[in-house]
């Protein structure tokens, strides 16, 4: 259900092109992140209070927790898209181009490294 009410805000974004990606997994980088931060601030303004900030609140910091995982979800998700779409574009620049990037003879590795001459 919660899905159903961002999705008009996050589809703007994306369009009908994001569907066809994998979704990202749900702890991923940006989640756990978002999520210690909403945490950390609901301890802080326990802290900033007077209250203490472990035992006080708890249903606020599970709820800037869970607001922050949702956040960090749907940033990865549209970063995901954006890294898609650009890699996308890429291609088919070079595909479009491609006297622009011919391939290279390829050279072995003792090619490129200089000579090895021991001082003694």
């Amino acid at each position: 259900m919660v899905y159903s009410l961002v999705r008009p805000v996050l589809g703007f974004l994306r369009g009908d092109e994001g569907k066809s990606l994998a979704p990202p997994g749900i702890v991923n980088r940006n989640s756990v992140w978002l999520s210690g931060m909403g945490w950390v601030s609901a301890m802080l303004q326990n802290a900033i209070n007077h209250r203490p900030p472990l035992k006080s609140g708890v249903h606020r910091q599970v709820l800037l927790a869970t607001i922050g995982w949702f956040i960090g979800y749907h940033i990865t998700k549209y970063e995901n898209y954006t890294y898609a779409r650009l890699d996308r574009d890429m291609n088919e620049y070079i595909k479009l181009h491609p006297e622009r990037f011919e391939p290279k003879e390829k050279k072995t590795f003792a090619e490129i490294v200089e000579p090895f001459h021991p001082v003694r």
